[in-house]
Order: C-alpha cells, then structure tokens, then sequence
C-alpha cells in the first residue's frame, strides 16, 4: 500500500513537469541557470527496449560491431599488449533508502536498468588472428566483489572491487588468473550510496589511483559518512599505503593518464535536485591537492545552498573544471584516442555517457569525442556513437567504460543490453604515437615553480 502511495505520488509530480527550459549545454564555459527545488526532480527513464537487427550509429567513414553479447553488467575494460580485451562485470551498491523521494527514484531507475544480475566477474575476449571476430572468451577471474576499475601495471592486473583494490599477477597470452587475488588495500565500503571505484595507474606504476565517489546526493547522510568520499585516493601500488590526491569530486567515475604528459583525468557525476541543467557532470584534469567543490559548491565557486554548515574557505579554493558534458549525462568512460581513429579523432577522449534518469528529455545515451589542442579540450564535442535511444525514447544500451584496443579499435561496454561494440576506421590508419607531454591546466611552466609548492604529476 505504501509503495503504491509513494508510486502515485511520483507520477502526479511527473506529469506536473514542464519539460526541461534548455538544452544540454557543453564546453569549458557553460552557462549555469539559477538552481531549481521542487518535491521530486523530473524523472524519465527510457525502458529497456533491445538492439534486434539494429547496432549504434557512427560516423561516416566507420564500422561498428557487436564483438561479445550475454555478457553480465560489463562496465569497465582494459586493454592489454597482445590485443585481448578484460571486462569487468558486476553491480554493488545497495545504500538504504533515506527518504520517500529515495525510494521512489530507486524504483523508477530500475525501470532502465538490466534484468541480468552482475556477474562479478573478469572475462577476457580475445581475437587470435585479428580479423575482428572474437573467437575466444574465458573467465579470468571470479568470485569479485562488484570489480569497476581495472588498470595493467608492474606484470599484474589491478582490480577495484566495490570495497578493495586488489591484483592477480599477469602474463601476457594467459586467459585465466593464475591463483586469487591479493589485496593491495581496503577501500570504503560503507553504505556504498556510489560503489563503482574508478581505477587507473601511473606510467611508471608506482602509484594507483582510485576514484571513491560520495555517499550521498549532498550530504544527507551527515559528514561522517563522507569520511574518505567524494576524492582520489593515491595508492602506492607495493605498500598500499594511501593519501587523497584531490577532493570534492563527488562521484569520479573513470580515471585515465594523458599519453606523454602522464596527466591524470577523470570525468565526474555531479549532483542532482536543483534542476534538469544543473549541475554539468564534466572531465577535467586531476590536480594534485587541489579542491573540486563538493559539496559546497559547483563548477568552481557556485554556492550550493542547501549544504549545512556552509564552508567559504573551501568555496574560495575550489577549483573548476575542464570541461562541462552536459547535466545529468552521467558520463562513466573515459579514454584518450590514438590517430589510428583516424584525423579527425585523433587528439581528445571519448567518453561513455550512461544516460539521465532526472531530466523529463534524456540527456547522454551515447559515447562522444571532445577534442584537444595543445593538451587540453578545445572546441566542441562531439557525437561519436548514437542510436542508444530509439525512436520511441527506450534506450537499446547504455554505454559505459570505453577503451582503445591495442589494433586502434574503440571498444564501449553496453551495460543495458550487456554487449561489448568495437569501432573502427573503414581505411587503415597511421600507428599511433604519443601526444607531446603538456603540463596540468593550472601548472606552472618549467622553472616557475613557485615558492612552496611540492606537488608532482601522476607518477613523481
């Protein structure tokens, strides 16, 4: 009876809703509307509708294919020397309910999610002849606990389940783990209102770093439980010793280092309830020691008022980032291109974008290229692989991890219908080489270091 009530009450505020005033705005400059509250956001979640004969659309000049299907809540993927791909498969979470507009929103997210349990889970796909068919797929690894982020360094596969940062030792050409995982460090898992931990690791592999979002909305839950939250850990990948890396990230859901300049990069989920155009969910690059809002303001120094207590210092220091994709596209992949893309993807990210569940016109669904110039975004993005939503507004898939292969294909987790597409170019392309290193936005040139200033890039 409760539920029913509860379910009644959602539908009246969603057909209350006047649709959402303007597009998604993207770029280094977005113009941020003044905040919006009401009872419940606008929620739409497109249902679960398959591919059938249909598969996402690309640019001209590209060919997309299904490479592994029945896959179990495939999230993110490593690439690895030999050309063999590892998936990682899983689902966590599960933070109690904290209020009646809790509730409603977790049942009307489900409505967009997959029916197939997370298979907690390593699977490696491999094409042995490289003709593009993968012919071969193994377990490499099972009984994980919710495994997110997945990083190759120092002869092991790291792994980040839900609740600690393990590794299995590797050799390459092998299909399975060759005994259980070792655990590098605990990670916090309490409550776990975001469990997925991002993961990537330093060129010289000296250090992990884990993305741990907050365990809230914007601190409902009181600080306490944000002990450790909303941050990048770095992790010395031979102690497990750890420290933050950088703060006030409220939900860092993929990590990568920049080709050449070993600048680390993140794309994060931002927080919802005060509008369907705010606030931007972005990429930017991750600046050792610095503050990026969380959760007293947003994109830089836009107050947040809801938070209590409020803290002006923090507000001062925050930093704004890169790059805004857009409110609510709930971007989960990210990684940098390589000029086998072809010209005119060579130099930027892609990035995995999940799709909106609190906008009444959904925003993401689709995996888009922003490019670069002289290290960091310049210009617009854009829409790389499209078709995720169909005619009717149901969602075919959901993207999620994206990485490039060691052939140069683009390969992106379909979490919704649970396959792995791989594109590439129609005509071959260059090799790839690496970009030229850039400092972080912000960064001092050489020789300028200013007086005090002790920080390092990723892998120091």
């Amino acid at each position: 009876m409760r539920a029913t009530l509860l379910l009644g009450v959602a539908a009246m505020a969603l057909v209350a809703c006047d649709g959402d005033p303007a597009p998604v705005e993207r770029g280094a400059n977005p113009t941020l509307p003044a905040p919006q509250r009401g009872l419940l956001p606008n929620m739409t979640i497109p249902r679960p509708a398959g591919w059938g004969t249909e598969r996402p659309t690309v640019p001209q000049g590209y060919t997309i294919q299904a490479i592994a299907t029945d896959m179990r809540i495939p999230r993110q993927m490593v690439a690895l020397p030999n050309g063999d791909i590892l998936v990682a498969e899983g689902s966590g979470g599960n933070a109690p309910t904290l209020r009646p507009k809790d509730f409603i929103a977790g049942i009307i997210k489900s409505w967009g999610k997959s029916s197939v349990s997370g298979g907690n889970r390593l699977t490696l796909l491999r094409d042995a002849d490289g003709d593009g068919t993968y012919e071969t797929r193994n377990i490499f690894a099972s009984d994980l606990n919710a495994p997110y982020g997945l990083a190759l360094a120092n002869g092991s596969i790291y792994v980040a389940n839900q609740d600690a940062l393990v590794r299995f030792d590797y050799v390459e050409g092998q299909t399975e783990a060759s005994g259980p995982p070792v655990q590098v460090t605990g990670l916090p898992a309490a409550i776990n209102h975001h469990w997925t931990k991002a993961l990537a690791a330093s060129p010289d592999g000296r250090f992990l770093y884990v993305g741990i979002g907050s365990n809230s909305n914007i601190t409902e839950r009181g600080m306490t439980a944000e002990v450790d939250r909303a941050m990048v850990w770095e992790i010395n990948a031979e102690t497990g010793a750890h420290r933050p890396y950088a703060t006030g990230l409220r939900n860092p859901t993929a990590l990568t280092i920049q080709p050449g300049s070993g600048q680390l990069w993140a794309v994060v989920n931002e927080r919802d309830e005060i509008g369907p155009n705010l606030v931007p969910d972005y990429l930017t690059s991750v600046r050792e020691g610095a503050f990026y809002g969380w959760p007293y303001s947003y994109w830089g120094q836009n107050v947040d008022e809801r938070v209590r207590p409020q803290n002006p210092q923090l507000v001062a220091a925050a930093v704004a980032p890169d790059y805004a994709l857009g409110s609510h596209v709930a971007a989960l992949g990210l990684a940098f291109s390589t000029p086998a893309m072809g010209a005119s993807f060579a130099d930027g990210v892609f990035v995995g974008e999940h799709g909106s569940w609190n906008r009444s016109v959904p925003s993401g669904y689709r995996v888009v290229f922003v490019p670069f110039e002289g290290g960091r975004p310049a210009g617009d993005a854009v829409d790389f692989a499209t078709g995720f939503l169909n005619a009717e507004g149901n969602a075919r898939g959901r993207p999620v991890g994206v990485t490039i292969d060691a052939r140069g294909g683009l390969v992106i987790a379909d979490d919704l219908s649970n396959t792995i597409w791989r594109v590439t170019a129609s005509q071959p392309q260059p090799a790839a080489t690496p970009a030229a290193a850039v400092p972080p936005a912000g960064a001092p040139a050489a020789g300028d270091t200013p007086a005090g200033d002790t920080t390092a890039a990723p892998g120091r």
